[in-house]
């Protein structure tokens, strides 16, 4: 992983194109939010791609925010005292971290992978996965999510309706527009096609 040299022809140009999907605004509101959810014992990274990989590398932060996201006594990670420093510590708090996130309600489709983070390898999908935990987080509205509501887009919530017996019977005699309607333009008082066309020399 450390020894892994630079990337040449098109490896690069995909990696820079990955790289540009990094949203550095984004970065700020989603530190904000980390300091917010977790308290500021959790320090500030510097500002960046590179600092933004660094602070969340080891997993431990990422951990600590899934868990603010939980009452006491059911918080789904276990946070060592220390932070890990071995490589494949670090990569397996990183997956506990995911594994937390996809049972808080965050779809496959928006998680990262752990490499993308701990290789910065794709930093927007990571920034990605922390948007879906966010804005799941403001949708539940379940009283642990803490700063400012409008950090994040509430998701669209299921909304049922009831239709009564009645109701349903009318909806049945209903020519739906999909198939045509009865009504509007017809064909009466039109000429019959064919006819040749007249030409007066």
């Amino acid at each position: 992983m450390a020894n892994k040299g630079p990337s040449y022809g098109m490896s690069r140009e995909v990696q820079s194109k990955i790289e540009k999907k990094y949203d550095e605004e984004l970065e700020e509101r989603l530190v904000e939010w980390i300091l917010v959810q977790c308290g500021p014992d959790v320090g500030r990274p510097d500002r960046g791609r590179l600092g933004f990989q660094v602070w969340l590398k080891n997993g431990m932060i990422l951990s600590k925010l899934v868990n603010s996201l939980y009452p006491d006594g059911s918080k789904p990670v276990k946070v060592p005292e220390n932070p890990p420093s071995m490589v494949f510590k670090q990569m397996e708090q990183v997956a506990q971290f995911l594994k937390a996130a996809e049972d808080y309600g965050v779809t496959k489709t928006d998680m990262f992978q752990t490499v993308d983070l701990f290789e910065g390898k794709d930093l927007a999908a990571v920034q990605r996965t922390l948007m879906a935990l966010g804005s799941l987080a403001v949708t539940k509205n379940d009283g642990y999510y803490r700063g400012d509501p409008n950090w994040f887009m509430k998701k669209a919530q299921e909304h049922k309706r009831d239709f009564t017996e009645s109701q349903l019977q009318e909806g049945k005699h209903v020519i739906g527009l999909q198939m045509g309607s009865n009504r509007g333009a017809s064909q009466a008082g039109m000429t019959g096609y064919g006819r040749p066309r007249q030409i007066i020399s």
